[in-house]
């Protein structure tokens, strides 16, 4: 391996060019960025045109597959191409940093799993980036270390408004109803993620949706109740169809005290006393993508694995199934 590793980026969207570019440029003792591929090559110019560096560009994925003078592949495709891009990434030899979701669903997900089973060499990290936020790795070890007591509940509402102004409302794949949940499952993950490093397993939900946007099919409004395997209880609601003008917090109640927790904030509240600590800027993919190097060039332990990443997908559909149904239920677990 050389000293930094080579990597190709599989997508030349939003995502790329806001975090991703920016965290391997950062990274550029780490990474070296050797090629960007876009359905679209107009859109991979326009993302090249506007870096300090030129890597080459195709808009052929069987190509940037072949190409021996890449190590690594930085997957940020819509979420119906995930899982056949991450196949081809594996079964090329290369190490694969992935987008979250995992795969648009448990089926997809579990074949992937059997796949990459195939290939132990090879580094997989799904990238969710939540799990590397300052806040909510500090509440994760409040938590685990006991200081604020059994956890007794827990409650996040979030509102999001999805309007056609928004960035991400522009991108075509995430209102075209392709893959289950679309908005709650293309964010949802991000939520569960948080929830399961925080209080642990999820273990029941029963779950209402509803589209209350005709715009943003196939459903934008969720809200489930949550059992824990820890015996907490929670409740999450989520709304893509407006916006609220509070912050989004997740709040938890416990034997010894409460907290409050937002991705810059973690308040605590002991003997009556709120403590609140901010935290920097957040710098989540890139310290993702420093753990991704770490994982190639020392065989370090990441946050994400794909196993990780498809327990949170488990958890959204699990969700929309007792939707469907009326009916608890318990979400698939994969170890």
């Amino acid at each position: 391996m050389p000293e930094r590793i080579r990597i190709a980026l599989a997508g030349a969207g939003i995502f790329a060019r806001d975090a991703h570019i920016p965290a391997l440029l950062s990274l550029q003792d780490r990474f070296e960025i050797v090629a960007i591929y876009s359905r679209t090559r107009a859109t991979a110019e326009a993302l090249v045109a506007s870096m300090p560096i030129k890597p080459a560009i195709t808009s052929d994925l069987d190509e940037l597959m072949r190409r021996n003078d890449i190590d690594a592949l930085d997957i940020l495709l819509p979420i119906d191409l995930l899982a056949s891009a991450v196949d081809l990434a594996l079964a090329s030899g290369k190490h694969v940093v992935s987008e979250k979701p995992m795969a648009a669903d448990v089926a997809s997900g579990e074949r992937l799993l059997s796949i990459y089973a195939n290939h132990p060499a090879q580094v997989w990290m799904v990238a969710e980036n939540w799990r590397y936020e300052n806040a909510f790795c500090a509440a994760a070890e409040l938590v685990q270390n006991g200081d604020l007591g059994p956890v007794f509940s827990a409650h996040w509402a979030l509102a999001n408004s999805l309007v056609p102004s928004n960035k991400y409302y522009q991108t075509a794949w995430r209102r075209s109803g392709s893959f289950p949940g679309g908005f709650l499952m293309d964010g949802g993950v991000h939520h569960v993620a948080v929830l399961r490093q925080i209080l642990g397993e999820i273990v029941g939900v029963n779950a209402v949706v509803k589209q209350m946007r005709a715009d943003l099919p196939p459903a934008d409004t969720l809200s489930a109740a949550l059992e824990f395997a820890s015996g907490t209880i929670g409740t999450y609601t989520v709304t893509y169809a407006a916006g609220a003008p509070w912050t989004s917090a997740l709040h938890l109640v416990g034997e010894r005290g409460t907290a409050r927790i937002d991705r810059n904030l973690l308040e605590v509240t002991a003997d009556g006393q709120p403590k609140p600590v901010s935290f920097a800027e957040n710098k989540s993919v890139t310290d993702e993508l420093a753990a991704f190097a770490d994982a190639i060039q020392h065989g370090t332990p990441h946050r994400n694995s794909p196993t990780e990443a498809l327990n949170d997908v488990a958890v959204i559909e699990a969700m929309l199934r007792s939707a469907e149904t009326g009916r608890r239920v318990t979400p698939q677990r994969f170890a």
